[in-house]
């Protein structure tokens, strides 16, 4: 199987602009837990919720030179903050992507070994779909059903 067989085809963007406010609340809303960041036809970065709440937190040199705790109550109120940023000021850029043409194991070893849950899929520097881990373990099932004999499904 590959990657264009399975994977999803309709994917949410955003632009480098967007809002930080508009990317969290689509992201709570439709539980998204990352978006691909595309300019003009052409995937530029991903922003994912680890990239909004990591920049709440100081950075390790910061908590280095500290002596005093990390006030963990008082990083939740620079939030506002956060979500008042765009974009272009959160996300990672240089993203990972496989092709369409991929077979699916060896996208779902990129995924593995880059610790990521659902990965851009990529022709040509422009998006043209999303491919998860559950994406391919729906599809390893449905293949495989025919010779699970005991496995009962509901």
């Amino acid at each position: 199987m590959l990657v264009s067989d399975i994977m999803t085809h309709s994917v949410r963007t955003v632009s480098p602009q967007t809002p930080m406010c508009d990317v969290v609340s689509t992201m709570c809303l439709y539980r998204i837990s990352g978006l691909p960041v595309v300019d003009e036809g052409k995937l530029i970065g991903f922003i994912a919720e680890k990239d909004v709440l990591h920049h709440l937190f100081p950075s390790l040199e910061d908590s280095m030179n500290s002596m005093a705790s990390v006030d963990f109550d008082a990083l939740e109120q620079h939030y506002a903050d956060v979500v008042g940023l765009r974009v272009e000021q959160l996300m990672h850029k240089g993203v990972i992507g496989v092709s369409p043409d991929m077979p699916i194991l060896k996208a779902t070893s990129v995924m593995v070994r880059n610790r990521f849950r659902r990965i851009p899929v990529i022709e040509d520097d422009t998006l043209v779909g999303m491919l998860s881990l559950g994406d391919v373990h729906k599809a390893l099932f449905k293949k495989s059903i025919s010779e699970i004999s005991n496995c009962a499904v509901s």
